[in-house]
């Protein structure tokens, strides 16, 4: 059974149900919230936020609408309650510095855990808009038009914001890195 239908079914009373959505999504709210906050702790009491709030606002979701989409709308307007009372910071994946095999050299390795945390303090630096925005379309894997229905704005207006915060993100890498981007 797909999301959507199992959403209409916690709105229409069967709360039940919504265990289910949580399974399958908890893992990765959780992440998006972990990129977000560098928090482990803040991300869990935001992902039960998030479920407490779809089974408040249940009778909010529209039919036609991806489960998803709402639910990261609902996650990401929770995130922006919370970072205004606190500074956002960001954390990358725990597998994102292992670019290397084990048949990697010890020079590389080095270098490759040294971009890394340059990378990692240059997500860090942006401002929250294009932090957030990278992190949706990068780690969380969303596609443009579920960002767009996310941030309530078109598809080429994500494309555009994606495609600029990569540019910042390159620059703030290598000005960090004391190279200059090409």
């Amino acid at each position: 059974m797909g999301d959507e239908q199992i959403m209409q079914e916690v709105r229409a009373g069967n709360v039940g149900k919504l265990e289910e959505l949580f399974d399958r999504h908890h893992r990765p709210l959780f992440r998006y919230f972990l990129h977000l906050t560098s928090n482990r702790a803040l991300s869990e009491d935001l992902v039960q936020e998030v479920f407490f709030r779809i089974l408040k606002y249940r009778h909010t979701y529209q039919a036609g609408t991806t489960f998803r989409a709402w639910m990261y709308q609902i996650g990401r307007n929770l995130w922006m309650d919370q970072a205004g009372r606190r500074k956002g910071e960001v954390a990358l994946p725990e597998n994102a510095g292992e670019f290397s095999s084990p048949e990697t050299l010890p020079d590389r390795q080095l270098q490759n855990k040294q971009e890394t945390a340059l990378l990692h303090r240059a997500l860090a630096a942006m401002p929250r808009e294009r932090r957030e925005v990278l992190v949706m379309s990068r780690f969380m894997d969303l596609k443009y038009d579920e960002i767009a229905s996310i941030l309530k704005c078109e598809v080429g207006t994500v494309k555009v914001r994606v495609y600029r915060a990569l540019r910042d993100l390159g620059d703030r890498f290598y000005a960090l890195g004391g190279e200059r981007a090409s």
